[in-house]
């Protein structure tokens, strides 16, 4: 896993998993195991998945070439409310995208770091092979 800065200002998280690193064969495959991590978590609420991929298509948006499928699943850590402000990085997500040989995890750096190990853990388990 490495963390990048995306468009010089958001700090993120990527891990790229060949297919032949894993056994998830598909963005719902993983989608489903990382339900499966946000429902194990007393403290994080599963909210949705968001079908990016599809969503963008259906308005005539752009989508690189060897993207093949991209699905977001939504959860929220919050663990605290100590202020307004906290809102805006609230709920957190996690994408996944099919690119044909393997498949690109990323999320957004969380501002409590018990967000940030879990996420990290649960994405370095799409890699289990």
């Amino acid at each position: 896993m490495r963390q990048v800065t995306l468009m010089e200002k958001y700090p993120v998280f990527v891990l790229e998993v060949a297919k032949t690193e894993t056994s998830f064969t598909t963005v719902d495959e993983i989608v489903e195991y990382l339900r499966g991590c946000v429902d194990k978590e007393d403290k994080v609420a599963f909210i949705g998945v968001f079908d990016h991929y599809e969503h963008t298509r259906s308005i005539g948006g752009d989508i690189e070439a060897r993207i093949q499928a991209a699905k977001n699943v939504v959860f929220c850590f919050g663990f605290a409310l100590p202020n307004p402000m906290v809102m805006a990085v609230r709920p957190r997500s996690i994408g996944v995208c099919d690119v044909g040989d393997g498949f690109v995890i990323s999320f957004l750096e969380a501002p409590m770091p018990p967000a940030n190990k879990a996420m990290e853990e649960w994405a370095k388990g799409v890699r289990n092979l």
